[in-house]
């Protein structure tokens, strides 16, 4: 008999119809949304700093690390913890000792004094006192500089990633159909787009006020509040969009939707937009109760503003506020009243109401050909008509530009250089919202607006979001200024023609587009019927009840 440890076969199965296991037993594991492009990391890193914060993002995934199934959740486990290092919690570990030595030759200007010190440690101690030996720490350490403003180049260099949140949130259920990254739209291209032809125009205009023409720095005027009401309904609840997908088109939209889709690449905000095909008819709509309609602000800035609940200047309530002046001043710039001339069309307002006083906006619905049979039947708008010198009625779109805190935008302050430098004040708000004007240019394009006007509206104080005041006034030809802006119609059109075409190849249902609020791409996701039910769309209509759709 052997000393030695008999040694046993193991088992293996042979799977002779391919590779892995034969049996595979039945686990409920959560699923993951997850994208190509996310990094993987690591299980443990314990040789990362503890105070690099450097890559702090760098394995947070595009959905977001809110996924409660993968909680660890602990009952007691700090009853038995103690902590074994009575030292100094403060103290430097070896490598980080003298890392940071101040300057002692470096003379910084805090406000108003000559300090000695570094710029990137606050100096010495004659930062606080006025007066301070060199070579000295500061009194009250870099927390204390920070908190006053005093930053130094060291963390200007890498600025902390902000994320931005989604539009709306992507459910577990909704299957991701494409990816497409900007540079990839950005090579796209559509020439030879005729100026769509008008099929049906409705509502009535009235005529621009050419007094508003002379309105300055020094000759401003206070913005006033107009009750009026603007309808702005989505694509399937118009009612002359569902009388004309009967006998005409193929692809259904409005203007707003149509220049979201085509000024995608200058987005840094997610948006997103809801398809619905049957058979060979697509529209494009946007959600119920949704913040599609409102202005953004400073969102191609270098600084956006930050999210800040409650404070007047978060995004929220300057897009809330940036909507409301452009409201107010559409409608403020017109020559109202019941004796004043107006231009009417061939329909009245299909939005009418009765009690219900409307704004001065009139219809266009245009129809565009795609090529290869693809016809785009879009709902445009005019803001108001004036009169050209040889008595010809010209259409007009108005639109606000708003100035908010010059300061915290990092913007031109337009009191001091509007009247004198109004190239510069327009350069910086192409800086900073590129994305809203390009938006307004194509907007104006494709309803054939002959000029295009731009307000300029700034707050009576930086710290009161209520009350404003009319600085001037500046007038473009929209294809003009789409050229000056650097806008190609061609590529725009290209990536409109290339987004219907992927969902043209799609089977029947809903889907949805949207812009991913951390990375310069669009997704197109299948989701179900009743997708947005629980946002409390109870009533919403479906395919069975709308008989255009069939």
């Amino acid at each position: 008999m052997s000393q030695f440890a008999p040694f046993i076969k193991p088992y293996i199965e042979y799977n002779q119809f391919g590779w892995g296991p034969c049996d595979v037993s039945e686990m409920e594991v959560p699923y993951q949304p997850f994208c190509k492009s996310d990094r993987l990391g690591k299980i443990s890193d314990w040789m990362l700093p503890v105070q690099d914060k450097k890559y702090t993002n760098k394995y947070t995934s595009t959905f977001g690390s809110n996924n409660s199934h993968y909680a660890y959740f602990h009952e007691d486990d700090d009853a038995t913890f103690h902590l074994v290092d009575g030292g100094n919690p403060r103290a430097l570990k070896p490598y980080q000792r003298n890392r940071y030595r101040p300057n002692q030759r470096n003379n910084v200007r805090v406000h108003g004094r000559n300090v000695r010190g570094n710029a990137t440690t606050g100096g010495g101690q004659g930062g606080t006192g006025g007066s301070g030996g060199a070579g000295t720490s500061n009194k009250y350490g870099k927390g204390r500089d920070m908190r006053r403003g005093f930053t130094g180049r060291r963390f200007m260099r890498n600025p902390p990633v902000r994320l931005r949140e989604s539009s709306v949130v992507v459910r577990s259920d909704w299957v991701s159909i494409e990816e497409i990254d900007f540079p990839r739209l950005l090579k796209l291209s559509l020439p030879n787009i005729r100026d769509g032809n008008d099929v049906v125009t409705c509502g009535t205009l009235e005529y621009y006020d050419k007094q508003c023409d002379r309105i300055n720095v020094k000759n401003e005027r206070p913005l006033q509040k107009i009750d009026r009401i603007i309808n702005v309904p989505g694509t399937i609840d118009d009612p002359i969009i569902r009388r004309l997908s009967k006998t005409m088109g193929n692809v259904f939209a409005t203007d707003d939707i149509i220049a979201t889709l085509m000024c995608c690449t200058r987005s840094n905000y997610s948006w997103d937009i809801v398809i619905e095909k049957l058979g060979t008819k697509v529209f494009l709509d946007k959600r119920d109760n949704a913040q599609f309609d409102l202005l953004t602000v400073n969102e191609t800035a270098l600084e956006p503003p930050q999210d800040d609940e409650g404070s007047i200047n978060s995004p929220q309530s300057l897009s809330l506020e940036a909507t409301l002046i452009n409201h107010n001043f559409s409608q403020q710039v017109l020559k109202i009243g019941e004796q004043e001339p107006k231009h009417k069309f061939d329909e009245p307002n299909p939005f009418e109401e009765p009690g219900v006083e409307l704004a001065s906006v009139a219809y266009r619905y245009k129809q565009w050909q795609l090529g290869d049979d693809v016809v785009l039947i879009a709902r445009c708008k005019h803001n108001g008509a004036v009169k050209s010198p040889s008595g010809e009625v010209q259409f007009v779109s108005i639109k606000a530009l708003n100035e908010w805190d010059s300061k915290a935008a990092n913007s031109v302050e337009w009191r001091q250089k509007l009247d004198s430098q109004r190239g510069a004040v327009l350069a910086s708000e192409l800086r900073n919202n590129a994305c809203k004007l390009a938006k307004w240019t194509v907007e104006a394009v494709l309803a054939g607006s002959d000029q295009l006007k731009l307000g300029y509206v700034s707050r009576v104080n930086r710290k009161d979001h209520l009350r404003h005041v009319i600085l001037g006034m500046q007038q473009f030809k929209p294809q003009e200024f789409a050229t000056q802006i650097n806008l190609n119609m061609d590529n725009a059109w290209g990536v409109l023609r290339c987004l219907v075409d992927i969902v043209l190849k799609q089977p029947d249902g809903k889907y949805l587009i949207m812009k991913d609020p951390n990375k310069p791409m669009i997704r197109l996701y299948d989701i179900p019927e009743n997708a947005f039910d629980s946002e409390g769309n109870d009533d919403e209509e479906t395919s069975e009840d709308r008989p255009f759709l069939k």
